[in-house]
């Protein structure tokens, strides 16, 4: 915002500083609790920062929902009618994310599960910092803006006479507007007018009603089915670079070997006179007899 006083990087910034406490709570406790660290995991923190920016976004905008409706009201009540608004939406994203998570804890790849259950506790982690923490930070901002303080100073913003003599690139970083008028709240945002006057009403048209039904049966019968034909696994080629020796190795050894089964070979886990003949020979026994 251009206004000095309704800017809110701050809040922004704490926003995502609150999904990066959820990293870091979700990785120290796996940490503590003996969880293995692999590689994949260092890809969590892009997941939890989209969740949790979104979440911010959803407390952001529906405390300016219920800050334009109730101008006079108290800051419990707003806050209150914000997280009546917002929390459901967040608990719910929370708990299908959650789920998904601990539900890939039951592979078997050992990679795979140290991620999902670090990414999964990073999310339960991030959910209550949204509902503690970002709340707090959305009432400290508040009562910033209802004392017309400035967004980074701090310090009280007051326009004058004595203002009216100062530059406007004065008065656009201290008071926020060019005018020597105290900045006003913006009004509806533009893609709130457009999913309220146009999206809302087609959505809620019959016949888009029924296409709707329509696709979403058609999305169900294939989603079912895809996860009626997949498999577990990994195909080893796709962790190797285009050009690599690698790709054709593979193509090769399931052109030529696939029909022979897999490799079983045998180990000998304890000392060996492999120097003793009749060692030697009973060594080749035992690889004969399991050929």
């Amino acid at each position: 915002r251009l206004s000095c006083i309704r800017n809110n990087i701050w809040l922004a910034s704490c926003g995502v500083l609150s999904s990066g406490l959820a990293v870091l709570s979700s990785f120290g406790l796996m940490l503590f609790c003996g969880v293995p660290f692999v590689v994949t995991v260092a890809n969590a923190p892009f997941l939890i920062l989209g969740v949790g920016v979104d979440d911010m976004f959803i407390m952001i905008a529906t405390w300016e929902q219920s800050s334009r409706k109730k101008e006079k009201s108290s800051v419990k009540s707003l806050l209150a009618e914000t997280y009546a608004e917002a929390a459901l939406s967040v608990t719910i994203t929370t708990l299908t994310d959650v789920l998904a998570f601990f539900i890939g804890t039951w592979t078997a790849f050992p990679s795979v599960r140290s991620f999902c259950l670090y990414t999964g506790t990073a999310f339960v982690f991030c959910y209550v910092y949204t509902m503690t923490f970002f709340g707090a930070v959305l009432v400290l901002n508040h009562k910033r803006e209802e004392g017309n303080r400035h967004w980074l100073t701090c310090m009280r913003v007051d326009v004058g006479k004595d203002q009216a003599e100062n530059s406007c690139l004065y008065n656009a970083c201290c008071i926020g507007s060019c005018s020597r008028q105290p900045s006003q709240p913006e009004g509806e945002h533009p893609m709130s007018v457009l999913f309220k006057k146009y999206y809302g009403p087609f959505v809620t048209n019959k016949w888009i009603k029924v296409l709707m039904v329509l696709l979403y049966g058609a999305y169900l019968g294939g989603s079912i089915y895809g996860c009626i034909q997949i498999r577990e696994g990994i195909d080893l080629r796709n962790l190797a670079n285009d050009a690599s020796y690698v790709i054709p190795y593979y193509d090769d050894d399931d052109k030529y070997f696939s029909t022979y089964g897999p490799r079983v070979m045998v180990v000998i886990t304890e000392s060996v006179d492999y120097w003793n003949e009749l060692v030697r020979l009973g060594i080749e026994s035992c690889a004969q007899n399991l050929e």
